[in-house]
C-alpha cells in the first residue's frame, strides 16, 4: 500500500514533469509569431526534390504554419516548354495540418499543468483517466502529420491554392501541397479535357492523397483527364524532430499506465 501510494504521488509526478518538458520541446518546433520579443517566425527555404522526375524543380518557404512563398519550374512532358509561378506577394497559405497538431499539443500540456505537485491523485483510475486524454491528443497530433486529407480532383481544383500563383496557373494544372510524415509535399497534375465523342468510359475518380495518370474528373461543364503526375517533395527537420518527441511522450504514457494496471489489479486481489 506505500508503495502504491508512493506510485501515485512521487512517481506519476516524476513522469508528468518529463512528459511536460518533452512536450514543450516539441511544441518550441513548432514556434510560431509569438507577441513580445520573439518577432516574426523565422522563414525556411526548402528546396523540392524528387529521385524519378526533373520535370518540376522549387523553392518552398515555410514560416512557422504558412507557406509564405512558393517558387515552381515546371518542365512541360509534351513540348518541353518551361513555365514558372509563384505566390503573389500579398498571398501566404496556411498548413492546417501544422496548426492542428500544434493545437493538440497545446491542449496535452495544458492537461498536464492541470495537475501540478501539489496536486495529491487519490485512484490509480483517476491516473489512467489523466493517461489517455494525455494521449487521444498525442495521438491526434500525430496523426495529422501522418495522415494526409484525402481530396477529390474537384476538390483540389476548388482549393484557394490554385488562385495564389502569379502568373496564374494554367487552366490544365491542377496543385496540391501536403504534410506527409516529415515531409512537406508538393504534387502537380497535368490534365487534359475529354472530347464529348469520346469512348472512354468516364468514371469520376473517388478522394485520394494522390490521384494517378487516368484520374477523371467533372470541372464547370468539362469533363478532365489527369495525363501527368509530378510529386516532389522535401524533408521538414524540425517536423521529423516533432514526430519523435511525440513518440517517446506516448511511450512514457502507456508505461505509466502499465504500472498503475499491476498495482491496481494486485491492490484488487490481495487477500484480506
Amino acid at each position: 500500500e506505500e508503495e502504491f501510494r508512493w506510485l501515485l504521488h512521487d512517481e506519476v509526478h516524476a513522469v508528468l514533469k518529463q512528459l511536460q518538458d518533452i512536450l514543450k520541446e516539441a511544441s518550441l518546433r513548432f514556434t510560431l509569431p509569438g507577441s513580445g520579443t520573439e518577432g516574426p517566425a523565422k522563414q525556411e527555404n526548402f528546396i523540392l526534390g524528387s529521385c524519378g522526375t526533373d520535370q518540376v524543380k522549387g523553392v518552398l518557404t515555410l514560416q512557422g504554419d504558412a507557406l509564405s512563398q512558393a517558387d515552381v519550374n515546371l518542365k512541360m512532358p509534351r513540348n518541353n516548354q518551361l513555365l514558372h509561378f509563384a505566390f503573389r506577394e500579398d498571398k501566404q497559405w496556411k498548413l492546417q495540418q501544422i496548426q492542428d497538431a500544434r493545437n493538440h499539443v497545446s491542449q496535452a500540456i495544458y492537461l498536464l499543468t492541470s495537475r501540478d505537485e501539489s496536486y495529491q491523485f487519490k485512484t490509480g483510475a483517476e491516473v489512467l483517466k489523466l493517461m489517455d486524454a494525455v494521449m487521444l491528443q498525442l495521438t491526434r497530433a500525430r496523426n495529422r502529420l501522418t495522415t494526409p486529407a484525402t481530396l477529390t480532383l474537384p476538390e483540389i481544383a476548388a482549393s484557394g491554392l490554385t488562385r495564389m500563383f502569379a502568373p496564374a496557373l494554367p487552366s490544365d494544372l491542377l496543385l496540391n501541397v501536403y504534410i506527409n510524415l516529415n515531409k512537406l509535399c508538393l504534387t502537380v497534375y497535368q490534365l487534359h479535357a475529354l472530347q464529348p465523342n469520346s469512348t472512354k468510359n468516364f468514371r469520376p475518380a473517388g478522394g485520394a492523397v494522390l490521384h494517378s495518370p487516368g484520374a477523371m474528373f467533372e470541372w464547370g461543364s468539362q469533363r478532365l483527364e489527369v495525363s501527368h503526375v509530378h510529386k516532389v517533395e522535401c524533408v521538414i527537420p524540425w517536423l521529423n524532430d516533432a514526430l519523435v518527441y511525440f513518440t517517446v511522450s506516448l511511450q512514457l504514457c502507456q508505461q505509466l499506465k502499465d504500472k498503475i494496471s499491476v498495482f491496481s489489479s494486485y491492490w484488487s486481489y490481495r487477500p484480506f
